[in-house]
């Protein structure tokens, strides 16, 4: 059977799958929330899930790799235990539920011990896992792939992402590397300093030379962050920043509801900047992004674009004490000097 015909059967299945919630799916929906447990016991969790619904191989104390068998699109996620615990709803890794959500297959690697030097993922071990999957063919089953991380979760999907040429690559503050020699002005990592970053999948913007597109999401008022992503510079790839989303942009992402269609566009392969812009556009709505741009306003001295924003969010929402007592102060300041403000609140906005 020739590949061609072989891809358009997977393609005739999914069409079928995508009328109805898949096994994954279905799985999902009842799953128990693992956020709660000790270390030891949410890997037995997952454990249970990759047993029943793929695989799940441990690569040595720190890291194991888990994949749900689905659609013929996967998602390769980075992840760990303090992140899965924190970021979803039930516990469980980001990358495998939003895969899920979609009915895609997943493939997450996570780094689960207390030693925080491994959620770079820097191990002989997952050298050796990713070395076998290539022999073996396992990313030429599927038809798009996309690798996901944020962070030093970011760094590795990166770097190993040169295993699957073609795929898309989408990382949230990513490292570029922490190799000493050319990373000496990022300081918030001591502890890496001895670790390893110049033998094999080592140089995350080298690494994704084969991928068909990379996206690197970053704060630009983030000064480490904004000069990994310079670093991150060949013709493919697409920096994207989101300014005020601070040190952590991928909880913003998460908040705000941006993340998920971003990832289902680049799995379609529909991600455009127009389709970034739309979901980034969910920011005017979310609490930390206001915060941050009413500091940003206010130290700046403008009392016209304060009194505009902290309008728009009072009439979002009546009890933000903080945006009130700004919008007041903002339109005082702004009749002393004898500008009207266009729409200003009513009484009952006020009350």
């Amino acid at each position: 059977m020739s590949a061609w015909v072989e891809r358009e059967l997977r393609r005739a299945k999914e069409d079928i799958m995508n009328t109805q919630d898949t096994e994954l799916q279905n799985a999902f929906q009842d799953i128990e929330d693992i956020s709660d447990l000790p270390r030891s016991e949410w890997l037995g969790c997952v454990r249970s899930l990759g047993d029943e619904l793929g695989y799940f191989q441990s690569l040595g104390d720190q890291f194991s790799a888990v994949f749900l068998d689905e659609k013929p699109r996967l998602l390769v996620s980075f992840d760990t235990f303090e992140r899965s615990t924190e970021r979803t709803d039930k516990g469980y890794p980001l990358g495998m539920e939003l895969a899920s959500q979609q009915g895609w297959s997943s493939l997450t690697l996570l780094a689960h011990s207390s030693d925080d030097n491994a959620n770079w993922f820097r191990s002989k071990k997952i050298y050796r896992y990713f070395d076998r999957l290539v022999d073996e063919g396992f990313f030429e089953d599927f038809d798009q792939v996309v690798f996901y991380g944020a962070g030093a979760c970011g760094y590795a999907a990166a770097a190993y992402s040169v295993v699957a040429p073609g795929a898309t690559v989408i990382t949230i503050a990513p490292q570029a590397t922490l190799e000493s020699r050319l990373a000496s002005w990022d300081r918030r990592f001591p502890k890496t300093r001895r670790m390893d970053f110049t033998s094999r999948y080592g140089f995350a913007p080298d690494m994704i030379d084969g991928a068909e597109q990379a996206y690197v999401f970053y704060d630009p008022r983030i000064e480490a962050d904004a000069m990994h992503a310079a670093l991150f510079h060949k013709p493919h790839v697409t920096n994207v920043p989101c300014r005020l989303f601070g040190s952590d942009p991928e909880y913003e992402m998460i908040e705000m509801k941006a993340l998920a269609p971003i990832l289902e566009a680049a799995m379609l392969g529909t991600l455009t900047p127009r389709v970034i812009t739309r979901a980034l556009r969910n920011r005017h709505f979310n609490g930390g992004y206001q915060r941050r741009l009413l500091s940003e306003l206010a130290a700046g001295a403008r009392p016209y674009q304060t009194a505009l924003l902290c309008r728009h969010v009072l009439r979002q929402r009546k009890h933000a004490p903080r945006f009130r007592k700004a919008y007041e102060q903002a339109v005082a300041t702004l009749d002393e000097k004898g500008i009207p403000l266009a729409a200003p609140l009513n009484k009952m906005e006020q009350a």
